[in-house]
C-alpha cells in the first residue's frame, strides 16, 4: 500500500570542496548507505513490515467472512452487518492523507507504531461489543488508526532501501497485506464455526498484538528520515494539483471501481455460499478466501503484462477477466462459482497493480500525496462496494450483486476508453 514522501536524502560521505584543493584531486566517493538484500538489517526490516502488513489487513477485514454469523447474532440484515466492514475501510480512506502528513513530521516508524498500538487495542475490545452500533463505531476507530500503516510503510522503505531493491522490499509488504487478508478470513471462519464469531475476533486480536509487538522490536531505527513541517497550505496546493490532472483522476476512479467489485463480491459471498443450493459450513466458507493467493500471483505479473500490452491494454484485460468471473459466479455449480472467484480475484489484483503503479509514474512531484489520494479512492470503493453489494444482494440476490459489479467494470472500461482518446490528442500536462 504506497504512501508518504520518498524525497529524503539518500547519500552520505560527500565532502565540501575547499579552496586549496588541487584541480586534479579526485572527488571523494559518494557512498549509498541504504540497505540492500543480504545487508545488515534488511531481513529484520522486511520481516517487520511483513508482520505489519499481516496485522493491518487481518484486522481491517476481520468481520468480512463472519457477516452471516454477525447478522444472526444481532438479528439484522446483510446490508446492516456490512457496515462493520464499510466503517473500517471508509475511515481508513478518510484518514490516510492526514496520516501521511503526520508521518512527514513525526517519522514513519513512530506513526506506524502508534497506529498499530491503537488498532490492536481496539481489536481486543471488539469481541465485547454489546450491539451492532457499538461494533460499527469500534471498527471505524480501528480503520482510522490503521491508516497510519499504509501511509508510512512504503515511504519508510523508499528512504531506507536502495532503489534496485525497493520493488522486492515493497513486494514483501504487499505480500503481508495479502497473507493477512487471507489468513484472517480463513482463521476466523474455522474458529467461528466451533466457538462463535466473538471468540474468532478475540483470537485474531491476540495474533495481531503479537505481530505488532514483533514489528516494533524488529524494525530498525530510520537513518535517512528528514522531518518536514505540517503546512496545510502546501499540502492543499499539492492535492489540488493532483486532482486537476485528468489522468490521475481517471486512475483514482479506476482504483475505486475495481475495489467496488471486489468489496461487493467478498462481502456477500459468505451469504451466497451459506444459502441453498450450497449450504456450506462457516469453516469451509472461510477457506474460500485462499483464492486470495491467485491475486498475489496476478499482481506480481501485472508489470510484465503491462509491458506487453501497455497500461491500457492491461486494464482492458483485467476488466474482461473480472467480467468473466462475475458471469461464472452466477452458476449454481460450486466449481463454476469457484472459477468465477478465481477470475474476479485475478482481474482485480492485476487492475489494481497497474492503476496504482501508474499513479507513481504519472505524478512527477508530490508522489506521496498522489499515492495517498489513490489509497483514499481505493478504500472509498471498498466501503461503497461492501455496502452497495449487500444492499443489492438483499434486493435481488446474488444476481443483484453481480449486476453492481458489471456496472463498475463497465465504468473501468469506459474510463480507459476515454484515456485512450486523450492519449491520441496529446500528453497530459504535468502540474
Amino acid at each position: 500500500m504506497p504512501s508518504a514522501s520518498t524525497e529524503a536524502s539518500t547519500t552520505v560521505g560527500a565532502v565540501s570542496a575547499t579552496s586549496d584543493r588541487s584541480p586534479r584531486s579526485p572527488r571523494p566517493a559518494v557512498v549509498d548507505s541504504r540497505v540492500t538484500p543480504g545487508g545488515p538489517g534488511y531481513r529484520r526490516m522486511s520481516l517487520a513490515l511483513f508482520l505489519a502488513g499481516v496485522a493491518t489487513f487481518a484486522l481491517l477485514y476481520s468481520t468480512q467472512a463472519l457477516l452471516p454469523l454477525i447478522s444472526d447474532g444481532f438479528g439484522t440484515t446483510a446490508s446492516a452487518a456490512s457496515w462493520t466492514v464499510s466503517a473500517a475501510t471508509g475511515a481508513l480512506a478518510l484518514f490516510v492523507l492526514p496520516m501521511s502528513a503526520l508521518s512527514e513530521r513525526f517519522g514513519r516508524r513512530t506513526v506506524m507504531t502508534a497506529s498499530l498500538a491503537v488498532a490492536v487495542t481496539v481489536g481486543l475490545l471488539i469481541p465485547f461489543a454489546p450491539s451492532l452500533g457499538a461494533l460499527v463505531v469500534l471498527r471505524a476507530v480501528q480503520g482510522a488508526a490503521l491508516a497510519g500503516v499504509p501511509a508510512s510503510a512504503t515511504a519508510y522503505l523508499a528512504e531506507e532501501v536502495r532503489p534496485k531493491a525497493l520493488i522486492t522490499a515493497i513486494g514483501l509488504f504487499v505480500a503481508g497485506n495479502s497473507v493477512g487478508g487471507m489468513s484472517g478470513r480463513v482463521l476466523t471462519g474455522w474458529v467461528a464455526q466451533e466457538w462463535g464469531w466473538r471468540v474468532a475476533l478475540a483470537v485474531l486480536g491476540v495474533i495481531a498484538v503479537g505481530c505488532a509487538v514483533a514489528f516494533r522490536l524488529l524494525l530498525p531505527a530510520p537513518r535517512h528520515f528528514v522531518a518536514g513541517s505540517l503546512r496545510p497550505r502546501v499540502l492543499g496546493r499539492t492535492v489540488r494539483a493532483h486532482l486537476s490532472n485528468p489522468l490521475l483522476r481517471r486512475l483514482y476512479a479506476i482504483g475505486a471501481l475495481f475495489m467496488t467489485v471486489f468489496g461487493g463480491v467478498y462481502t456477500v459471498i459468505g451469504y451466497r455460499l451459506a444459502d441453498a443450493p450450497f449450504s456450506l459450513p462457516q469453516g469451509v466458507i472461510g477457506t474460500i478466501f485462499l483464492v486470495y493467493l491467485v491475486g498475489t500471483v496476478s499482481a506480481s505479473t501485472a508489470g510484465r503484462l503491462a509491458g506487453r500490452l501497455g497500461r491500457r491494454g492491461a486494464l482492458y484485460l483485467a476488466g474482461g477477466t473480472t467480467t468473466a468471473g462475475l458471469l461464472f459466479s452466477l452458476s449454481d455449480s460450486l466449481v463454476l462459482v469457484l472459477v468465477g472467484l478465481v477470475l474476479i480475484t485475478a482481474g482485480f489484483f492485476a487492475g489494481h497493480a497497474v492503476a496504482s503503479s501508474s499513479v507513481s509514474h504519472t505524478a512527477k512531484e508530490g508522489r506521496a500525496q498522489a499515492s495517498a489520494l489513490y489509497q483514499s479512492a481505493y478504500y472509498v470503493g471498498s466501503s461503497a462496494g461492501s455496502t452497495l453489494g449487500a444492499v443489492a444482494f438483499h434486493a435481488g440476490g446474488w444476481g443483484g450483486t453481480v449486476s453492481l459489479g458489471l456496472l463498475a467494470v463497465l465504468g473501468v472500461v469506459g474510463i480507459t476508453v476515454v484515456g485512450s482518446h486523450a492519449a491520441r490528442r496529446g500528453p497530459v500536462p504535468v502540474h
